[in-house]
């Protein structure tokens, strides 16, 4: 370590240099939450948690040299000199002499390639795990009574897509929120990974009507400034970068002033989604009523994720700040309406989402069932079907059909699994989680990237405090009865794997995640070649 240390040093410094101004904001944002988790951390966990830390070193490597260009802030050329420092080699078994520079590290011993099967080939490689092995290690969890009368299984392999264990992984179970697994792969298959959501504002021709558009951008936010920092600033700090409604509001305002309005008829159009707004399990806290047109997912307070009380109706709610935010910028607006812009309406002013790959990333890790049934809408638009709960679940069933998926047994209602006459399979599970895996779909990466990290980020931060911390990635689902997981662990020979566990008639949820989690723990200490 002391040789890695000094071999990396002088770009680190470069890096740090470069990327200090970020790093002061990040660490303003995430610093306190940052020490109490790692304060918390239980000393037993620290073999996972280091294990963690070397495969995010080899990952790095890989994503920060294909993700450029990199930015004029520099914080991705620091990203890059940090990169290329880690990927320096040197020493009898590393391709080159040791000690030949002080930038150059010593000898060091070899060690078997991580995630080899993806194109690692320096070191011996122990073949996948056999069935035989996967068996003993996790039949007698799965058969925990903690997991009901009904469970599923199966583990792929992601580099060769070998199915490695099946536990009736082609009996179709309610998947729960694991079904958000098969919406982002619909979604970014359809759209790609770089597609936004627009928000506009259109003034219709000879009038003074201005209709707010709703483009579906389930992430536009109307925060109010917090102690001199906006919300919407502090995710963008955060990489978020949502769309403001009051950005809107303002660039509406000058292209207002400009034609010399100063007071307009506001009216929004919600017609880019049909069918009902209200999801067959009524009103819920988890799922506002899903409009074209919200702010902040309806949410009735300052949260971001989690089930709170929504409002009513989004887009109302959405069009009343709208008017609001132009009146401070000196615009006078009606109580809004209803209507719908016409083609000769010129459009005033416009923001977008983030990319798709974003607003992924934030399904997933947060479980946001909002932005799930976002989603299956947009790709129901995107292939031709009406935007409506059963034209998106359609358009979801029809994507992963196209991508050849072993769809045999599925059944979609919606895109965010609250509906428990949804169906999925493991095998089609672990499918999808291949197939996001797979160098021939790079768009389709973000659905892996998005998954939460166990013991650290979104529905898994607070499990695996005795498990595999840092080493398992999975989506979580939880209805009444209902336990599932789904994601990808690297194994303890280096094999990544693709996994989906489905309980059926569970009666004490803690108890199935538990068990869950601890059948996830048992895959990535398996050495079960």
């Amino acid at each position: 370590m002391a040789r890695f240390a000094d071999a990396v040093r002088p770009r680190l410094a470069q890096a740090a240099a470069t990327a200090k101004p970020q790093v002061a904001r990040l660490a303003g944002a995430l610093g306190p939450e940052l020490a109490r988790r790692l304060a918390a951390r239980p000393a037993k966990t620290w073999p996972y948690t280091a294990g963690a830390a070397a495969a995010g070193l080899a990952l790095a490597v890989v994503v920060v040299s294909s993700v450029g260009p990199w930015d004029a802030s520099g914080q991705r050329t620091a990203e890059r000199d940090w990169a290329a420092a880690l990927e320096r080699v040197g020493g009898v078994d590393h391709g080159g002499d040791p000690g030949t520079s002080p930038e150059d590290p010593q000898t060091a011993p070899s060690a078997a390639s991580v995630l080899a099967g993806l194109g690692g080939t320096a070191g011996p490689v122990k073949s996948a795990p056999g069935a035989k092995g996967l068996t003993a290690a996790l039949e007698p969890l799965l058969n925990a009574p903690a997991l009901g009368g009904t469970h599923t299984a199966a583990v792929v392999d992601v580099a060769t897509g070998r199915r490695l264990y099946d536990a009736d992984g082609d009996k179709a179970l309610t998947p729960a929120s694991t079904t958000k697994i098969a919406t982002a792969v619909a979604a970014l298959s359809a759209m790609g990974a770089d597609h936004r959501l627009i928000t506009r504002t259109a003034l219709e021709a000879g009038t003074k009507e201005l209709v707010l558009v709703g483009g579906g951008d389930p992430t536009l936010t109307a925060h109010e400034k917090d102690g001199g920092t906006s919300l919407l600033e502090r995710s963008r700090e955060l990489g978020g970068g949502w769309a403001s409604l009051r950005t809107l509001a303002d660039g509406t305002a000058k292209a207002l002033k400009r034609r010399g309005i100063r007071a307009v008829t506001l009216s929004y159009d919600t017609t880019r989604y049909a069918g009902p707004a209200l999801h067959p399990i009524g009103v819920n806290d988890n799922l506002a009523p899903v409009s074209a047109l919200t702010a902040d997912e309806g949410r009735t307070d300052q949260s971001s994720s989690g089930p709170v009380t929504r409002v009513a109706d989004p887009a109302v709610d959405a069009a009343r700040k709208f008017a609001g935010f132009l009146k401070d910028e000196g615009i006078k607006a009606s109580s809004p309406g209803p209507s719908k812009a016409t083609r000769r309406a010129a459009t005033l002013s416009a923001v977008s989402s983030p990319p798709l790959s974003a607003l992924v990333e934030r399904m997933l890790t947060n479980s946001d069932n909002d932005i799930a049934e976002a989603l299956a809408r947009q790709t129901a638009i995107a292939t031709g079907r009406p935007a409506s709960f059963d034209g998106g679940a359609r358009a979801i069933a029809a994507q992963l059909t196209k991508l050849h998926l072993p769809v045999a047994g599925a059944r979609f209602h919606d895109g965010s699994g609250l509906n428990r006459d949804d169906r999925l399979t493991a095998n089609l599970l672990t499918a999808l989680l291949a197939k996001a895996g797979d160098p021939q779909h790079p768009a389709l990466r973000t659905v892996l990237t998005g998954l939460p990290v166990a013991g650290f980020t979104g529905t898994l931060a607070t499990r695996y405090a005795d498990g595999a911390s840092g080493l398992v990635r999975a989506k979580t689902g939880t209805l009444t009865g209902v336990n599932t997981l789904a994601g990808t662990v690297v194994d303890k020979d280096g094999h990544l794997l693709a996994f989906a566990f489905l309980a059926s008639g569970t009666t004490n949820p803690p108890a199935a995640q538990a068990a869950l989690d601890r059948t996830a723990t048992a895959l990535a200490g398996c050495g079960c070649g």
